[in-house]
């Protein structure tokens, strides 16, 4: 039953180009965190500092995704989807985008919190201003924990995106995923 998707049936080549770019990103960035747990201190810190520049990425690429989203209307869901598939994949969705938002605000709100006002190094081309937020250990203990707590749903939606679209791709065959993967037709 595998169907032949027209252009109008895909998401556009730049809502494809984001979709994937923000996704390796974001993978990049939990590598880079789950890396630098063990590291000793000075290379943590480097990796930490690049795991803030990529988290500021993400915030950014993931406004611009937001604004090509509501700017080049998303193609409707294939018709053969339940009422439950559409209306779960619809909520995952928004989960996700407020998570690519809320995480990378997060760890930004913390950073700014934790260095009591530093700008955040963009890999070391330019300063990110510090977010206006209290100092003290209660405000980086919260912010840590929204950091942490968003991250780990995070991967828990990520992970049931990736099945569905596998399921959508390998059981149902219904082209769902080949209207966001690059080098389908």
């Amino acid at each position: 039953m595998e169907t032949t998707l027209a252009s109008a049936q895909r998401y556009s080549r730049g809502a494809i180009v984001l979709h994937w770019l923000i996704a390796m990103l974001i993978m990049l960035n939990f590598a880079a965190a789950w890396i630098a747990e063990d590291m000793p201190k000075a290379e943590k810190m480097q990796m930490m500092g690049n795991h803030k520049a990529i988290g500021i990425s993400i915030l950014v690429l993931t406004v611009v995704r937001i604004v090509w989203r509501l700017m080049h209307k998303a193609p409707p869901m294939v018709d053969t989807l339940k009422a439950w598939e559409a209306a779960l994949a619809k909520v995952t969705h928004g989960v996700l985008y407020l998570l690519m938002l809320a995480i990378p605000f997060s760890g930004w709100a913390m950073s700014s919190a934790y260095s009591k006002g530093e700008p955040v190094p963009f890999f070391g081309l330019f300063g990110v201003p510090a977010l206006p937020v209290g100092t003290d250990k209660p405000t980086i203990g919260m912010f840590h924990e929204i950091h942490e707590i968003t991250a780990n749903l995070m991967i828990l939606l990520f992970v049931i995106h990736v099945a569905a679209a596998l399921k959508h791709h390998l059981i149902d065959k219904d082209g769902t995923m080949r209207r966001m993967v690059p080098w389908s037709k």
